[in-house]
């Protein structure tokens, strides 16, 4: 209740798109702030607590990231509270960051279940982020990531109910959680219903990015191939992650109907680079005029087994912008269809 009349009394109700886009290709137009800057400016306006939620955590000093790890360090140094929720598999794969966190006077839960693969942090109840990017240098310079900052507050206090209930180990549900989804069910509405309804709502388009998709989705397979068989133009673009014989199974085994294309980014010039270069954002965008932007990927395990957010959005200046993204992304140089260009 402390929270949410806060929030109240703060008047906010903004959403802002948030991109991170690969260094040394021509896929960011401008029109979108970039998650390295926007991270800074909310970390510095803590004054009494930051919740972190994320996979994993990981710098390679200079980096876009050091500034932000540099802002949590000058939070802590002036009395901030600040609790970090890290998976714990990838604990102990990146321990660094965490263990600096730690000396520096943050508190750091190491998760076990349900696998934490979210991606967001509140500032003081009233200020959050939740996106595809991880805690990860290679995120914000060289992975096309997208994410939301916002200050409305339902959502934000729904989000911090998520962190709560796995911080705590036990229910935390949020009273409303207005158009704030996650997985797996609880303690927010779950968020694969939603997506069904989103996608069968499309009179006109359906456009889907995300770094996977997995044919193992029933509700979700379903409901792209009835938009398809009304006529909706379905669009779906994947990373070449996708490529893999894992996974590309499941776009060969797509509806004809629905047209794929994989985004590929190319190699840095310094060379290759361990789990980057490559199209990391996941949203949704229907006729142009509503949208989702999440942080799990379009297969079973996301939905089913790991712990994800994600905004629902009807109207208003984020699913025109979603659109044009997507589209600047589709008709790309980067983009191909899975077998090459025709």
């Amino acid at each position: 209740m402390h929270r949410l009349l806060l929030a109240l009394l703060l008047g906010c109700t903004h959403f802002t798109l948030v991109e991170s886009q690969p260094v040394e290709t021509t896929l960011d137009r401008g029109a979108l702030p970039e998650a390295y800057a926007v991270w800074p400016q909310m970390i510095d306006r803590a004054r009494e607590r930051i919740d972190f939620a994320e996979m994993y955590a990981v710098d390679e000093a200079p980096s876009r990231l050091t500034p932000v790890v540099a802002a949590v360090g000058r939070a802590l140094g002036r009395g901030v509270r600040v609790r970090w929720l890290a998976a714990a598999s990838f604990a102990k794969t990146y321990p660094d960051l965490l263990a600096w966190l730690e000396q520096h006077g943050a508190k750091v839960k190491r998760l076990e279940k349900p696998f934490l693969h979210a991606k967001y942090f509140v500032v003081d109840g009233h200020d959050a982020y939740l996106g595809s990017q991880n805690f990860d240098w290679r995120s914000l310079e060289h992975i096309q990531e997208l994410g939301v900052r916002f200050d409305s507050p339902k959502e934000v206090a729904a989000l911090e109910d998520v962190f709560e209930t796995d911080w705590m180990g036990e229910p935390h549900a949020a009273a409303d959680a207005g158009r704030l989804r996650g997985s797996p069910q609880g303690p927010v509405p779950w968020d694969l219903p939603e997506l069904v309804k989103l996608v069968d709502s499309a009179r006109a388009s359906v456009r889907v990015q995300v770094l996977t998709y997995g044919n193992d989705i029933d509700p979700l397979r379903d409901a792209l191939v009835r938009a398809a068989a009304r006529g909706v133009s379905v669009q779906l673009l994947t990373s070449d992650w996708e490529l893999r014989p894992k996974t590309l199974p499941s776009i060969e085994r797509l509806d004809p109907r629905v047209q794929v294309r994989i985004l590929t980014i190319p190699k840095s010039s310094k060379g290759d680079i361990p789990f980057a270069r490559v199209a990391h954002a996941k949203y949704c965008v229907v006729d142009g005029a509503r949208g989702w932007v999440g942080t799990g990927n379009w297969e079973r395990d996301y939905f089913e087994k790991s712990r994800n957010v994600g905004l629902f959005f009807d109207g208003g200046e984020i699913p025109q912008q979603l659109a044009a993204f997507f589209a600047n992304n589709w008709n790309s140089a980067y983009a191909a269809p899975p077998g090459g260009r025709p």
